[in-house]
């Protein structure tokens, strides 16, 4: 239950854009490999979450949610749920989100990064996420 627009508010507040638990399992994963890494840098488009800069490789961890993971993929449980209330703003709020998300990619890559993009649901599997990982930053 939803509850009042007062609590509502309170939750949507407590909602963290850096730090998240996904990210912090991915991070901690990285870190037990010996890798060494940098956070959130501001020079580079979107100020990914974790850049490995001698190897010029980013690893972005996604929360399916505020992501559009389900226009990604139609499998995704953890992006079912739409917004009940304030369609008229969160609709293109996650249009916004979506588009952003490209144009950083597509600017990233196009200055010569590698980027992983990390889905939340993904983390399910974390042996299959951690070989994915390892894949990506020994390759």
């Amino acid at each position: 239950m939803l509850g009042t627009s007062e609590q509502r508010s309170r939750n949507m507040s407590r909602i963290r854009s850096k730090d998240t638990g996904p990210e912090m399992t991915v991070r901690r994963f990285i870190h037990s490999l010996g890798y060494r890494y940098r956070l959130h840098r501001k020079d580079l488009p979107g100020k990914p979450d974790i850049v490995l800069g001698s190897r010029r490789k980013i690893i972005e961890v996604r929360g399916c949610y505020w992501h559009a993971h389900l226009r990604y993929d139609p499998a995704c449980r953890e992006a079912r749920s739409a917004a009940k209330s304030n369609t008229e703003y969160w609709g293109p709020k996650m249009d916004r989100n979506v588009l952003r998300d490209a144009e950083n990619l597509s600017r990233l890559r196009e200055s010569g990064w590698h980027v992983l993009v990390i889905w939340e649901c993904e983390l399910r599997d974390k042996d299959e996420v951690e070989r994915k990982i390892t894949g990506f930053l020994k390759g």
